[in-house]
């Protein structure tokens, strides 16, 4: 009967009450065909993981279950996940993560995803959600000089090497998330470590090699000098960390 009503979930996710359960050491991903979720039981087993699509922004658990480091872990997206969850038992170890996603020479590092969770009734040892926002994208490397010509015997003297570009600054790091946190009012307050820190800064470009000069030449009657060297490019600068988001703990 659970199969049927997985498989009927998975086609119509509100025809009937799913039950989750992800095994140990494992990966699965939830249905991307509707933005509302209904989960009767979810269950993530020891070092499993339960990823959530960017298109979900409403999930609503009456049961789960976090094994020992088991994660639930949340794509980025613009629109904010609300979650609520009427009955929560979390081992140790185990996290909600909702990290940005780090930039790229050609997309710019994503925020933390935006988070409203709810648990009614919670059984846990941590509260640990991580909402950091994603590194930002590293600064592009400058190109390297050219070498100079080397000399003739007859005619022309050793080319310079020219100089190599400098590399550019890394970009900043993208935006921590706003994380609206409501737990029962017997949940201890030092027990909640929600991170929601900035980005790091993407890393510098480096600067270009020096190209190097033409080589000396001997010849017959002279000895044809080589040329200089040029000069290395400058190394950009690290890009500025991220601005932090914020965590608001509500008492239900």
């Amino acid at each position: 009967m659970r199969k049927l009503c997985l498989l009927a979930a998975f086609i119509s996710p509100l025809a009937c009450a799913q039950v989750v359960n992800v095994q140990s050491n494992s990966l699965m991903r939830l249905p991307n065909t509707t933005s509302t979720l209904q989960l009767e039981k979810l269950e993530v087993a020891d070092y499993g993981t339960l990823l959530i699509p960017s298109n979900v922004t409403e999930l609503n658990i009456n049961e789960l279950r976090l094994g020992h480091e088991a994660r639930i872990a949340i794509v980025p997206a613009e629109q904010a996940l609300e979650v609520k969850v009427k009955r929560a038992e979390l081992s140790e170890g185990s996290q909600i993560t909702a990290r940005g996603a780090p930039g790229t020479y050609e997309k710019a590092a994503r925020a933390g995803r935006n988070l409203n969770l709810q648990f009614q009734a919670l059984s846990a040892p941590q509260l640990t959600v991580d909402a950091r926002g994603g590194r930002g994208a590293p600064g592009f490397v400058g190109l390297d000089g050219g070498n100079g010509e080397d000399p003739g015997c007859t005619y022309g003297s050793a080319g310079h090497g020219a100089d190599g570009s400098d590399g550019s600054d890394g970009q900043p790091g993208a935006p921590g998330a706003l994380v609206r946190l409501a737990v029962p009012r017997d949940f201890p307050a030092e027990l909640i470590k929600v991170n929601v820190a900035g980005g790091a800064g993407g890393p510098a470009g480096v600067g270009g090699k020096a190209g190097k000069g033409g080589k000396s030449k001997g010849c017959l009657v002279y000895r044809a000098d080589g040329g200089k060297n040029g000069k290395a490019g400058a190394d950009g600068q690290p890009g500025p960390v991220g601005a932090a988001g914020s965590v608001t703990v509500q008492r239900l």
